[in-house]
């Protein structure tokens, strides 16, 4: 069990998440319902680990604004937006804000204690089907380095933005685990990432747009 906080202004969002995730065993969670109230709490809690809605009273800018201000307080915050902005700009004004996920509130239930837990312990996470529409952007509108790589490259990418395992990978993309071995490590070669961490890395950089 571990420590969790909730920051969003509809309860009835907050009772969902909570039980959502006492069932997945995370018993301690605590809330808060605004930016203000959200940042004392996590300063007060510690919590391991914050969810935070980002159109706290009608204004996304506050949700960022937490971010930001949690990440100052404590540069190894992990926070988790869940949300129901779909928008890529604003997905990555929160990353670069300093989340550390990204889930829609359309996600299946499970997602939640999922995509908790992974950034947690030191992951990433976007909302799969957001992260594939995020990278197609990125890959369009990017003539550096992604034009050098192949479709089934780029599929790759968007894959390892999502922190997916090489089977998960394999998997998904109908191939070969040792397929998978080899596409990563010539994505390093063309990227000039020095390891997986800092392949994965770069592949959360060139999913967002205008990366």
């Amino acid at each position: 069990m571990y420590r969790v906080l909730l920051v969003d202004d509809h309860p009835v969002v907050i009772t969902a998440c909570r039980w959502l995730l006492n069932a997945a065993g995370i018993g301690a969670v605590s809330e808060a319902h605004d930016a203000d109230s959200g940042y004392e709490a996590y300063v007060r809690d510690r919590p391991d680990a914050a969810v935070v809605d980002l159109r706290l009273h009608g204004d996304e800018r506050r949700g960022i604004g937490l971010i930001e201000r949690m990440r100052s307080h404590d540069p190894r915050a992990r926070i988790l937006v869940f949300s129901m902005l779909a928008d890529p700009r604003i997905v990555r004004s929160a990353i670069d804000a300093g989340a550390s996920g990204y889930l829609l509130k359309d996600a299946p239930p499970h997602e939640l204690p999922r995509a908790l837990e992974q950034i947690r312990s030191g992951g990433t996470y976007l909302d799969p089907d957001l992260a594939k529409r995020i990278a197609l952007l990125g890959t369009e509108a990017d003539g550096g380095a992604t034009a050098q790589l192949t479709p089934r490259e780029r599929q790759a990418i968007a894959l390892l933005a999502q922190a997916k395992s090489y089977q998960a990978i394999a998997d998904q993309l109908g191939i070969s685990y040792k397929t998978v071995i080899n596409l990563t490590y010539r994505l390093r070669q063309k990227l000039g990432a020095r390891s997986l961490p800092d392949l994965v890395r770069l592949a959360v950089e060139m999913s967002r747009p205008g990366a």
